[in-house]
């Protein structure tokens, strides 16, 4: 039994003439009866009495006509929602991003836009490190992720670049530093720093490390933290200053100030990362978007 046979069949059973069903599915009448009748045989029971002109549906075949049209509409839906995952405009996309970027600018933005744009796509958010997200790529288990400082090439991995932000110092609000005027490296010798693990991000850990070197400043580290959210959290509780991301002012603790330190200019690179090889038409609409509403900086 195939499809046709079913379609065939409903056609019969509401123009109750193969003659004119034949017209209306543009088939010859002979192959269409043929049809009928392989359909009937391979059921094993007459869906129609045939009548001097015409036909009419049999008992069994009332009874077969309303789950061969529920049939017929299920095909019809799940062919509606595969091609609509064909064509980028359902199905889901997986992406990941830190939660200290999420208050404000690209992260926030660019999820509003796929929400708007794409009613019908699920966007399944999950809130990790930059670490995590890299090797949830890598797995398969994102499709996307928003990630600082990730390397300029990669064989499995693209990027695009969306932001470009600085570094700031944190620091308790009655903290001798928040006084100082302009604060340069070597004034931060004697505070008590807490620091990202270098397993996080190695490449940033070590450019920041060389910065402050250049700057007379050998951070003196008494705590190491994952994220920004605990590092604000412990700056909150007096146990040290911290390096964190400028974005941090969008949702940063009352009792912790911010202060620009003039002489580190080193820059982070904010990237949306994907796997090459993810030919997921979502995925690609996705990426088209947060280019479209990339800024040149946050």
């Amino acid at each position: 039994m195939e499809l046709r046979h079913l379609r065939y069949f409903v056609a019969v059973a509401e123009e109750e003439h193969y003659g004119r069903a034949a017209q209306r599915l543009h088939v010859a009448q002979p192959a269409l009866s043929r049809q009928i009748q392989d359909l009937e045989r391979e059921i094993g029971f007459q869906l129609f009495d045939r009548l001097p002109r015409g036909v009419r549906l049999s008992a069994a075949g009332k009874a077969y006509l309303d789950d061969v049209r529920s049939i017929l509409g299920k095909v019809r839906a799940a062919t509606d929602r595969a091609g609509r995952v064909a064509r980028g405009l359902a199905g889901t996309v997986r992406v990941g991003f830190p939660e200290s970027a999420s208050w404000h600018g690209i992260v926030p933005d660019s999820f509003r836009r796929f929400r708007h744009e794409q009613p019908d796509a699920e966007l399944q958010l999950s809130p990790m490190s930059s670490l995590e997200q890299v090797q949830a790529l890598r797995a398969g288990s994102l499709d996307a992720g928003f990630v600082f400082s990730f390397p300029k090439s990669d064989p499995d991995l693209d990027q695009l670049v969306v932001a470009t932000q600085h570094l700031v110092l944190a620091a308790p609000r009655r903290h001798p530093l928040t006084r100082t005027s302009r604060l340069r490296l070597r004034d931060l010798t004697d505070a008590d720093f807490i620091w990202f693990p270098r397993r996080q991000s190695p490449v940033y850990h070590d450019r920041l490390m060389q910065a402050c070197t250049r700057g007379g400043l050998s951070p003196r580290i008494v705590q190491e933290a994952v994220d920004q959210a605990t590092i604000l959290s412990l700056v909150v509780c007096g146990l040290g200053v911290a390096f964190v991301s400028e974005a941090t002012r969008w949702r940063c603790p009352r009792d912790v100030v911010l202060r620009p330190v003039v002489d580190l200019s080193l820059a982070i690179d904010f990237s949306l990362v994907w796997r090459n090889d993810n030919a997921s038409p979502l995925l690609a609409r996705f990426v088209t978007g947060v280019r479209q509403n990339a800024p040149a900086s946050t």
